[in-house]
């Protein structure tokens, strides 16, 4: 055990976890130690759990947030593809559990278009422990335990173009966290920044895609993007804090390029065509019920709603119209456009459409 490392982490104890008045913030290089210990095991796990409990609690400054992914991003195992330009897809880890999930096949369809992409995530996290990217593409016959070189290989394969890598691989240490998160039930700073450490990354730029649902958290995630070296980002107001904004209502996004700051954009399905009466895709009413003990979240039976996303995901890969199809035209040409490869969202829905419907994005996915 280091016991520097332990020794740093009783003084930051210390100052974070003293009361509502009298607790105090902790320095980005402090922040950066506890979450190094922690990920290497330096200190007990109750320590840990205190840690991240008393962050939450006084609420973490953006020095903490930045110090915790200095230290995830010290251990992730990185990647820079075989190509100039990479869009990084981070969906919520904690998945979906009140519509189908569409935005697993972001990937396939960004590479038909010519833009490489590659998606993250886990099996199973809190708060939501919902249905997941590596639930709906591996129910899509993807494999989702590839190496970061596999992974990396695969996205600079011209006939593929993107994948899928997850954290069990690119950042182990990090994933071997989740019984210690499970037991702390709450949402911690790693629930914020774990999506930001940039597995695979571009030659030349890499550009994040995220999601939100809270008002506060786009500069949060502008911040933490810049800080991570993303040179641009797209942070969408989606469905359960996805990067699908509703198909029924005009949303918000924020955006910064070339590591500037990020400012507000409006954007309005029905301008490119998408007329929906379902914010999202759907649950099929003939899926199979699951009970939960805990009573944290909506139950939905993950293996079965996988399998429906799945066989949804590629039909509208395929060019069947639908919520999975608005789904992804939406947030396909949002990225489009974000990234100049079209001069108006309206071409770029074009471009979108055409691709959806020529059903070749289809092959792409296994």
């Amino acid at each position: 055990m280091n016991a520097a490392l332990a020794k740093t982490m009783h003084s930051i104890i210390q100052r974070i976890a003293t009361g509502p008045e009298l607790s105090k913030d902790i320095s980005l290089e402090e922040a950066r130690l506890g979450m190094q210990a922690i990920l290497e095991n330096a200190v007990d796990p109750v320590q840990a759990g205190i840690f991240f409990i008393a962050l939450r609690m006084k609420r973490e400054s953006r020095d903490e947030f930045k110090g915790v992914l200095d230290a995830i991003l010290n251990a992730t195992l990185r990647v820079t593809a075989a190509v100039d330009e990479v869009v990084d897809i981070a969906d919520p880890y904690d998945g979906y559990n009140r519509c189908l999930p569409a935005a697993p096949f972001l990937g396939p369809l960004l590479a038909e278009l010519g833009v490489p992409a590659v998606c993250h995530g886990l099996e199973a996290v809190g708060p939501k422990y919902g249905v997941t990217a590596r639930h709906v593409l591996r129910a899509a016959g993807v494999d989702v335990d590839l190496s970061p070189e596999a992974a990396a290989a695969r996205l600079s394969d011209p006939a593929l173009g993107w994948t899928y890598i997850d954290q069990s691989r690119f950042c182990p240490k990090l994933h071997e966290l989740i019984p210690l998160r499970t037991k702390m039930i709450k949402r911690q700073a790693i629930t914020t920044v774990e999506t930001q450490a940039r597995p695979i990354q571009g030659r030349n730029k890499t550009h994040l895609v995220t999601g939100y649902v809270h008002k506060p958290y786009p500069p949060i995630y502008a911040m933490l993007a810049r800080h991570a070296g993303f040179d641009s980002a797209l942070i969408l107001r989606g469905v359960e804090g996805g990067v699908i904004p509703s198909l029924r209502q005009p949303g918000k996004a924020s955006r910064y390029e070339n590591h500037g700051e990020e400012y507000e954009i409006d954007l309005d399905p029905v301008s490119i065509g998408i007329e929906q009466t379902a914010r999202a895709v759907p649950l099929p009413d003939d899926l199979p019920k699951t009970e939960r003990a805990d009573e944290v979240a909506i139950a939905v039976d993950i293996a079965a709603t996988a399998r429906a996303a799945a066989a949804a995901g590629m039909s509208a890969l395929r060019g069947e119209q639908g919520a999975t199809y608005d789904s992804l035209l939406l947030t396909a040409s949002l990225i489009l456009h974000h990234l100049g490869r079209a001069p108006s969202l309206h071409a770029a829905a074009d471009q979108v459409r055409a691709a959806l419907d020529s059903g070749r994005a289809a092959g792409r996915v296994k």
